[in-house]
């Protein structure tokens, strides 16, 4: 792994991204980035303000701006949810390594709550976590460099996984 590597962690809300994320950037002594995270800080607003106000395309926008930022540079980046269906992030994706975080509709269910924060699973979260993950699994199928199931593992091991799996593919 040379310290000019950006690594991008795709996945369901309730993937772990956000945690991993900052674990792994730890290990490998990388920044760390997570795009909604950022997006609320530079806009001063939540993500659910944002869509409220702005409406969906308003927050793609921001977001495809922000992660084609942030890939760009060396370091590990946290992407939102839907980041892989806009076509600019998943060009750019094809640049970095990128880390799927799969987890099953029932494990996202748990993890993700009721999370106000998250615009897209108001109402009835499962079913929009079954129609997301239908949509976006091929996406993150085709794009992902190295997958990890999140489901049954600890954060520890899925960061050590990741960590060995980054190794075979510097090889």
């Amino acid at each position: 792994m040379t310290a000019a590597s950006t690594i991008a962690l795709i996945g369901a809300p309730g993937a772990g991204k956000t945690t991993v994320g900052r674990q792994l950037a730890a290990r490998l002594d990388l920044p760390f980035v997570d795009v909604d995270a950022r997006i609320e800080a530079e806009q001063g607003r939540l993500i659910r303000e944002i869509f409220a106000d702005g409406g969906e395309a308003h927050f793609r926008e921001l977001e495809r701006d922000t992660s084609l930022d942030a890939l760009s540079r060396p370091g590990v980046v946290s992407l939102g949810g839907g980041a892989v269906m806009t076509p600019a992030i998943a060009e750019a994706l094809r640049e970095v390594t990128v880390v799927w975080l799969s987890v099953s509709v029932t494990q996202a269910s748990r993890r993700v709550g009721l999370n106000q924060a998250r615009p897209l699973l108001l109402g009835n979260m499962r079913a929009t976590l079954i129609k997301l993950l239908a949509e976006r699994t091929p996406v993150y199928q085709n794009l992902a460099t190295i997958t990890v199931d999140t489901d049954r593992t600890g954060v520890r091991a899925i960061v050590d996984q990741i960590i060995s799996e980054l190794k075979e593919v510097d090889e």
